[in-house]
């Protein structure tokens, strides 16, 4: 038996090691990447570029199951819970806000697409926030052994912060879908 039950399932694995082998690998070049990203001009338009990504992401996982005029506006008053919230934040939270909800929305749809083939677990929205949650944790617990780097418990709480505003947003848009196509369907 395969470990994976498809195609797409492998794929959001692969996606979902990318983000983990590049949140871990950017540890040690952190002094170097934040006097980049502190140019303010350079910075805004990376930190934006991103957000864009998330919303996209957002809106793509959550709009799989055909969307109409109310599901889009709730979809873009999701993005812009998200914009306002990074204009609030300093810069490195923004960096968790942008980093652990694309790879929970990564592990969620993995989990999902496993669940949708019959070898998931039952409750992937909290699987997928508490797996994020811990590679937040291993994440600012490596920082403790590195030179330039602090250790931050409040940087762990930022990192599940993101996860579940993640999960709950992609996974509460699509519930929002189909209670709305069935209720639709027994009219």
């Amino acid at each position: 038996m395969a470990f994976f039950t498809s195609k797409r399932e492998r794929n959001l694995w692969l996606c979902t090691f990318c983000v983990v082998s590049a949140i871990y690998a950017t540890l040690g070049l952190s002094s170097i990447l934040a006097d980049i990203f502190y140019n303010e001009l350079f910075g805004i338009i990376l930190f934006l570029t991103c957000m864009i990504l998330i919303g996209v992401i957002l809106l793509t996982q959550g709009l799989q199951l055909k969307p109409h005029g109310f599901d889009i506006g709730i979809a873009i008053g999701i993005f812009v819970v998200y914009l306002f919230m990074f204009f609030r934040m300093a810069i490195p939270e923004r960096s968790h806000l942008i980093e652990y909800s694309v790879l929970a929305v990564f592990i969620y749809e993995a989990l999902s697409e496993r669940r949708h083939n019959g070898r998931g677990l039952k409750f992937t929205a909290t699987a997928a926030i508490v797996m994020t949650s811990l590679i937040g944790i291993f994440d600012e617990s490596i920082q403790i052994f590195l030179p330039n780097r602090v250790f931050d418990p409040q940087d762990m709480l930022f990192n599940m912060l993101a996860a579940t505003m993640a999960v709950l947003s992609v996974s509460g848009l699509r519930w929002f879908i189909l209670w709305r196509n069935r209720n639709r369907q027994q009219r």
